[in-house]
């Protein structure tokens, strides 16, 4: 970055930081810029890094997520909306969202400034959400499109042109209730607690949530006895806990283009799943095509595990699904957050690579009659010339025939910190093992949709059988391949900072797909290093099957790959503890501690294999 486009990142850093303060009221929040979504907590504000470059677009979408975020902090009181908060996921998505709407448009209501930064936002959210291409009603969530229609109403202005022709359905089918409801949004929002009850009521037209009874109705919250931390639960569905906000800190500003996401050791709600027949389509809009069945390593013959249909599972190159110049630019983003981690992971980084590179014992085999030229007895064919010339050759060590593979965690409860400390260790691990003469491979495992994608829609149309098994679309990414190098794969792990990314996470396909490309590997010591912060969820399969369907199948290919002597399996926890799945298992509390304990792990399950080999050559 040149001097210029530094100054001029920090210039508009200062400036929307202090802009922020000043909307919101608050002089002494804590504002940092860090790659991920916006998030709001007590006392301080996330915002998302700008990039090198900064062009008008992306200027006017972090200024809409700062003044988002300003509206929030002034315009927002957490326990009256925690009152009614409904407890299921997809009505508490709902929920929050309008208050979302609610804060934005009141709040920009006489800043015409603030109003065309949110709409500008809003216009490049509903773009890269795809919802132009969308064609049915059921392909946009029900958050977004609800908080859509609100927000038309509450401001009466329509929705951006991208969003009109899918929106159109959503309007043409607003029933008595909804619309009733959708009124009583607009004529109560200033008095956020009269606004907290029509939401209710749009809830409950939508079957999402019980209806109030009169009597809750008439029970205002208290605010002398309200709880002083009121975000514990208002704030963002969309936004899963981050290492920060398990210490405290809330969820984040709700934006419209946003895809929700699940913490991964949340239980399923236990709704009725006969009732919803909503699918979600792929953000990216990137079918991708019938793959190839994939089946389960050596998995015992009881397993009752299946999947609906695999035909819309994929396995994908980082590259297709994202233009190289998003590439370029989300490879940006992790640049300047390695400058922050680099130090530390670094010197972890050079202590792995020397106590590797110790272990790589030079030897070489003499008087070869072809090899290299044996320079250190070039003397003795001088003195006697009758005598032919010596070559030797450097013989293969047991060290460099190595592969690892890193299996990432891409599903929505990685969101922000995490994914983003686990794509920089990574980096840095693939460049540190390369330059051993290591192998590397960096995968990653996500679903291509909410809530079932396609196969769930394929289950409604065949009539919904009974235990369906697995109800949704897998996404395998490669982000390297082993024998790809670092160089040209670099640009690949910005990906994982993609917004709409990170979905659903079922570990058990993951972890049987990364095993059989190992196993399929020339090298004799293979190790498999899996990152991930939780259980296996997948709302829409958990819904029709038992509640232990995803982990109880992980459970079984686990116990697999740790029978088979061809890999050496390491697990790391982030936030939830892993060893109850995993023989060999560490759990961090704090994503910054995720590069000491990968250099960690890996230094000491090299040192242990080699102890086994020297035992097994003086046997």
């Amino acid at each position: 970055m040149s001097k210029g486009d530094s100054d001029r990142n920090e210039d508009f850093k200062r400036a929307t930081a202090g802009t922020l303060r000043a909307m919101g009221g608050q002089k002494d929040v804590q504002v940092t810029f860090q790659a991920g979504p916006s998030q709001v907590g007590p006392g301080r504000v996330r915002l998302p890094q700008p990039s090198r470059s900064l062009p008008p677009a992306e200027m006017m979408r972090l200024r809409g997520a700062a003044d988002a975020a300003a509206l929030r902090l002034r315009h927002h009181d957490g326990a009256v909306h925690a009152a009614r908060s409904p407890g299921p996921r997809d009505a508490r998505e709902v929920y929050d969202a309008l208050e979302q709407v609610r804060i934005e448009v009141v709040g920009s209501r006489h800043m015409q400034g603030v109003a065309a930064n949110l709409r500008g936002r809003l216009e490049q959210e509903c773009e890269q959400a795809g919802f132009d291409r969308m064609s049915r009603k059921d392909q946009m969530p029900m958050a977004t499109a609800l908080a859509l229609l609100a927000r038309e109403r509450l401001s009466g202005e329509m929705a951006p042109p991208t969003a009109a022709r899918v929106l159109a359905q959503w309007r043409g089918e607003i029933g008595e209730a909804a619309n009733k409801a959708l009124d009583e949004l607009r004529v109560a929002q200033d008095d956020q607690a009269a606004y907290t009850r029509a939401a209710r009521r749009l809830l409950a037209a939508y079957d999402l949530a019980e209806a109030e009874t009169e009597s809750e109705q008439d029970d205002e919250p208290d605010d002398e006895q309200s709880q002083p931390d009121p975000d514990a639960e208002d704030d963002q569905p969309d936004q899963p806990p981050t290492p920060e906000d398990q210490q405290g800190a809330a969820g984040s500003d709700q934006t419209v283009g946003a895809e929700p996401e699940d913490s991964s050791s949340a239980a399923p709600e236990d709704d009725q799943p006969d009732d919803d027949d909503r699918g979600t389509s792929d953000g990216d809009d990137r079918p991708g095509g019938p793959q190839r069945p994939r089946e389960l390593p050596d998995a015992g013959a009881e397993s009752a595990y299946k999947a609906f249909t695999r035909q819309f599972d994929e396995e994908i190159g980082a590259e297709e699904l994202c233009d190289p110049d998003e590439l370029e630019r989300l490879r940006q983003q992790l640049d300047q957050q390695l400058l922050n981690l680099h130090g530390v992971v670094s010197r972890l980084a050079n202590r792995l690579q020397r106590r590797l590179m110790a272990q790589q014992t030079r030897a070489w085999e003499f008087d070869l009659e072809e090899g290299l030229l044996d320079a250190g007895r070039l003397a003795r064919v001088v003195a006697n010339p009758t005598l032919s010339l010596s070559y030797k050759r450097e013989r293969d060590t047991d060290f460099r025939d190595t592969v690892v593979t890193l299996l990432l965690d891409n599903s929505g409860s990685m969101r922000g910190r995490p994914i983003t400390v686990a794509a920089m260790c990574g980096d840095i691990l693939a460049r540190t093992l390369e330059r051993c003469g290591v192998k590397t491979e960096i995968l990653g495992f996500t679903t291509r949709a909410w809530k079932g994608g396609q196969s769930r829609e394929r289950w409604v149309a065949a009539g919904k059988p009974r235990e369906p098994g697995r109800l949704n679309d897998l996404r395998h990414i490669v982000y390297k391949a082993a024998d790809m190098p670092w160089r040209r794969a670099r640009r690949n792990l910005g990906l994982m900072l993609r917004e709409g990314l990170l979905k659903e996470n079922i570990d058990g396909e993951a972890l049987a797909w990364a095993f059989r490309r190992l196993r399929t590997r020339p090298e004799s010591r293979r190790i498999l290093m899996v990152i991930s912060d939780g259980a296996p969820v997948d709302d829409s399969t958990l819904s029709v099957n038992s509640g232990n369907y995803l982990e109880q199948h992980l459970r079984e290919v686990i116990a697999d790959i740790e029978r088979s002597p061809q890999v050496g399996l390491i697990a790391i926890g982030i936030g939830h503890d892993v060893t109850r799945y995993y023989r060999r298992a560490v759990t961090i509390t704090d994503a910054e501690e995720l590069g000491g304990t990968m250099m960690q792990e890996l230094s000491e399950l090299f040192d242990e294999q080699n102890r086994r080999l020297a035992q097994v050559r003086a046997a």
